[in-house]
């Protein structure tokens, strides 16, 4: 995932909501959420979800997040990671690899940056 999708607001800012998963769910996110908590992990994938389907940018990455690149062709708009830019359906861009894993897209510009 990536590192801070939005920026944090104290717990007494935020209102409680009750969910529901699998033990087997809960003790895998935990596992996976090291010193972050299953519970920031789980709003960190709620906020990257809602952002996709939004249509909003997605947060920002440094240049020093980005492990590898490969060339693509956009299939729909995007927005480059570390800059924001609209990056339209059919252009030239690049995928990078995050030191997370997560591929996201990036505009050719801040490649060759």
């Amino acid at each position: 995932m990536p590192t801070v999708t939005k920026p944090r607001k104290t717990t007494t800012e935020m209102e409680v909501t009750s969910i529901r998963l699998e033990r087997e769910l809960k003790d895998k996110l935990k596992a996976i959420s090291g010193n972050m908590g299953y519970q920031t992990l789980i709003r960190d994938i709620l906020w990257n979800y809602v952002q996709q389907k939004s249509g909003t940018p997605r947060p920002t990455f440094s240049k020093q997040d980005i492990r590898a690149t490969f060339e693509a062709i956009a299939q729909k708009d995007e927005y480059c990671v570390l800059s924001g830019e609209l990056i339209r359906e059919n252009s030239p861009m690049f995928l990078g690899l995050t030191t997370t894993g997560d591929l996201v897209p990036l505009s050719p510009q801040m490649v060759a940056a």
